[in-house]
C-alpha cells in the first residue's frame, strides 16, 4: 500500500482545529486508560492500521496489559473490562457505526448508568475525534511504522 499524500505537509493549517480537538480530549479528565481503549476500539472498527499501531503502543506505555489489548475486539466476551469501560466501548461502537446502529437507547442507558452528563459529552467528543483521525489516516493511506526486525 502506498500513501496517497502527507496531510501534515499538504494542509497543516487545516489540521490545527483537529489538534485543538485532540488536546481537549486528552485534557478532558477521562481516564487515560479509557481514552486509549476507546481510540483503539474505534480504530479497529474503522480498519485504521496507522491508529491501531499508535494507540496499542500508547496504551502499553500507559500500563495497559497485553491480554486486555488482545481481547479488546471481543470485549463483550471477556470479564477483563470494568462496567464503566464496557459502557464506553458500547457507546464507541454505537457512534462509530451510527449509520447502522442509530445510537440505540439500550447503549445510552448503559452509558447513563456509568457517566455523568459532562462525561458523556466528553466521551462522545473523544469518539468523534478518533473517528475523524481514522478517516483522515485511512483516506490518505497513512502508513504505520514498520519494524524492520519483524
Amino acid at each position: 500500500m502506498e500513501p496517497r499524500l502527507n496531510l501534515w505537509t499538504a494542509a497543516p493549517e487545516a489540521l490545527k482545529p483537529m489538534l485543538a480537538l485532540e488536546a481537549s480530549v486528552v485534557a478532558s479528565g477521562l481516564e487515560h486508560s479509557l481514552i486509549e481503549l476507546v481510540k483503539l476500539r474505534a480504530s479497529q472498527i474503522n480498519g485504521c492500521a496507522f491508529c491501531i499501531d499508535m494507540h496499542t503502543k500508547d496504551a502499553r506505555k500507559a500500563g495497559e496489559t497485553e491480554q486486555r489489548l488482545y481481547l479488546l475486539n471481543a470485549w463483550r466476551e471477556s470479564p477483563l473490562y470494568t462496567p464503566r469501560e464496557r459502557a464506553a466501548l458500547g457507546w464507541t461502537e454505537a457512534l462509530t457505526l451510527v449509520a447502522e446502529t442509530h445510537a440505540p437507547d439500550s447503549d445510552y442507558a448503559v452509558l447513563d448508568a456509568h457517566f455523568t452528563d459532562a462525561e458523556k459529552v466528553k466521551l462522545s467528543m473523544l469518539i468523534v475525534t478518533i473517528n475523524a483521525w481514522n478517516r483522515l489516516a485511512v483516506g490518505f493511506r497513512n502508513l504505520h511504522p514498520v519494524d524492520k526486525a519483524a
